[in-house]
């Protein structure tokens, strides 16, 4: 690994390279909703018409577009300014705001969180601290999911020729951030080979724990 793309210079690039990018990301994402099995699950965690945040909702297509069409409140965050404005433009009537996930504080809480395809962009550090995040936007019974890598580790792919950084904890540290912010993990799958090989954690807050 170069000091190019050493993994400490890939993980600052995150936020910038979405947002160089955004309307390449837009255009190339994938619409056929491979993931809509683990997302009709979620809905059944959550309720019909509940209110969702979607943390790193990209430009809302096709999973925010998915939760609004079936009558859901969705409030979406994005550190893009593009994609956000894309969201926007789209789906006037939801709420959708730049903001970096590792600061959110939106004063409210939700049925449901989901952060697909955006959390396990952060470091290993930073990941384990979004659980009080989390913790902090969640209603009493709400569900949590999210996807991660299978294993604990730091990976840096490629997008649009720029390095993009992943990272991961181990299963067992991600099971003891749930329990200590008091969620219970409903299903975990490794390597899904129904959903384009993500591995995904599905969780309910069962206990609201005081900062």
């Amino acid at each position: 690994m170069t000091k190019a793309t050493s993994a400490h210079d890939a993980s600052a690039q995150i936020v910038d390279i979405y947002e160089r990018h955004a309307r390449a990301f837009d255009r190339e994402r994938g619409k056929n909703l491979f993931e809509r099995g683990w997302l009709d699950r979620f809905r059944a965690a959550v309720g019909a018409g509940a209110s969702v945040l979607d943390i790193g909702c990209g430009s809302g297509e096709p999973i925010a577009r998915y939760f609004i069409e079936a009558g859901y409140d969705v409030t979406g965050v994005d550190s893009s300014k593009t994609m956000v404005a894309l969201c926007r433009e789209r789906f006037p009537a939801q709420s959708w705001s730049v903001a970096d996930m590792r600061r959110l504080d939106l004063g409210r809480r939700f049925n449901g969180i989901l952060a697909w395809d955006s959390f396990f962009h952060l470091t290993q550090d930073e990941q384990s601290a979004m659980f009080a995040v989390f913790a902090a936007h969640i209603a009493n019974g709400g569900a949590l999911m999210f996807t991660s890598g299978p294993r604990a580790g730091e990976a840096i792919g490629s997008y649009q020729g720029e390095a993009l950084y992943h990272a991961s904890l181990d299963p067992e540290d991600y099971r003891r951030l749930l329990t200590a912010h008091g969620f219970d993990v409903i299903d975990h799958v490794a390597n899904d080979a129904a959903c384009g090989g993500h591995t995904i954690w599905l969780a309910r807050q069962m206990r609201e724990v005081t900062p």
